[in-house]
């Protein structure tokens, strides 16, 4: 067998072979997005219910609270960057670090100086990497997060949302996370948790008018409980999304994969083919030249 042949035909059991664990990833990767899929369908009711109790509280009361007041003069602002641990995802870790740079400098632009809070691997890599100094970091349930993973990053942010700027505070948090559209389109967006973000409006809020309420003991009161809760739920709707995002960006990206790895294992078939059928034509060319001497020899000697 030529050498030629050789490094062909090892070629091709070392892209078969990453195409079984390109082939495997993907099917691991559809199997999750379902079981993802559901857990934000099944979170959406609380999340909507809560926010619309939120909604109420500030509709209906004049009670003065520190995460629905928007701070004018600013200096300070935190940014929670959602990435996954593990790679092999396509752009979806590059397209979320790359929309938390953009509303860094943004921020930056307006004169705050931004605290940096990561969640996943691959974003904490990425900032140590550049020697930046991370606020708060957490890993290891990228792909399964749980409510009491979002309590823990909310607690943090809270904390650093009430502590005075001059002992190292925060004015705004702001989330930088990648929503599920479908499986084949998920979009890295930014958005602000706190404080909330009050509009006017004469639209009826979802799901109806707001009933009449009474407020015990106080709306402040509701609002100290509320809004914690606020905030853990909208981590962990940003958690959630992420990680049935990651899923479907992987099995996309793993599925993109294994289609070069057959479409190069058909390539270096046809080249491995090409090269046995030169060797071929080249030993019955050394045959019938050796038979065609072997009867000039026979001839001369008679």
């Amino acid at each position: 067998m030529g050498a030629q042949l050789r490094v062909y035909r090892r070629r091709i059991r070392s892209v078969s072979a990453t195409k079984k664990i390109t082939r495997a990833q993907e099917l691991i990767a559809a199997s999750r997005i379902v079981k993802a899929q559901q857990r934000v369908a099944a979170a959406k009711p609380y999340a909507d219910e809560l926010t619309r109790a939120v909604s109420a509280v500030a509709t209906f009361s004049n009670a003065k609270h520190p995460l629905t007041e928007a701070n004018p003069g600013a200096t300070r602002a935190a940014v929670l960057l959602v990435t996954s641990d593990r790679g092999f995802a396509g752009a979806y870790n590059s397209s979320a670090i790359k929309a938390a740079e953009q509303l860094v400098e943004l921020l930056r632009a307006e004169g705050k100086e931004v605290e940096r809070f990561v969640i996943g691997n691959k974003g904490i890599g990425y900032n140590r990497f550049r020697g930046r100094e991370l606020a708060g970091e957490w890993n290891g349930f990228s792909d399964n997060p749980q409510y009491s993973d979002a309590k823990k990053v909310a607690g943090a942010l809270i904390d650093a949302f009430v502590l005075p700027t001059a002992d190292g505070g925060v004015d705004e948090i702001h989330i930088v996370s990648t929503e599920f559209e479908s499986m084949l389109t998920q979009n890295a967006v930014a958005k602000r948790v706190l404080p909330l973000v009050v509009e006017d409006t004469d639209e009826e809020p979802t799901g109806g008018a707001f009933p009449l309420y009474e407020f015990e003991p106080s709306a402040a009161g509701v609002l100290d409980a509320l809004l914690p809760r606020y905030v853990e739920s909208r981590i962990y709707n940003a958690l959630l999304q992420s990680a049935a995002s990651e899923h479907a960006a992987r099995r996309k990206a793993m599925k993109s994969a294994t289609e070069n790895a057959e479409d190069l294992i058909r390539t270096l078939t046809r080249l491995a083919n090409n090269a046995r059928q030169a060797e071929i034509t080249n030993e019955i060319s050394e045959i019938v030249g050796g038979a065609d001497a072997l009867a000039d020899a026979t001839a001369g000697s008679e």
